[in-house]
């Protein structure tokens, strides 16, 4: 495996967080807080819009126009077997309907298990509102 595209690094990457998007996440995820799809629910409780659930920056990176092929096709990765094995967040605090958020992605590490039947990419994303 070509392990070259340790530390490749994105062009960032920018979209803006919409509320049909928030409430679609929410409800086909089934979040429990009505916060994430009803405004009156998440004015309430003092945010100034509708909330997006923990999970939905990874649905952003999806959805944010790129400027560039990913590193995946780069690499010439055929999407259709790759398994997505763990996400992680940490947030500096809430992202909301209306905001716009910058995306960076990098390439932290590349490597193998079982002989090579085993690739892993190992990429950080950080989202900027």
């Amino acid at each position: 495996m070509d392990t070259s595209y340790v530390g490749w690094e994105s062009q960032p990457k920018t979209i803006s967080v919409e509320k049909g998007q928030l409430k679609f996440f929410a409800k086909a995820t089934g979040a429990s807080s009505r916060a994430y799809w009803d405004e009156d629910v998440a004015n309430a409780q003092g945010h100034p819009a509708l909330r997006a659930p923990p999970t939905f920056l990874f649905t952003l990176d999806l959805l944010a126009p790129a400027k560039e092929k990913s590193v995946l096709q780069q690499m010439g990765i055929d999407i259709g077997r790759i398994l997505h094995g763990e996400q992680r967040f940490r947030y500096g605090k809430p992202i909301y309907a209306g905001d716009e958020i910058s995306l960076i992605s990098r390439v932290t590490d590349i490597y193998e298990k079982k002989g090579g039947k085993l690739q892993f990419i190992v990429t950080e994303t950080t989202a900027t509102n």
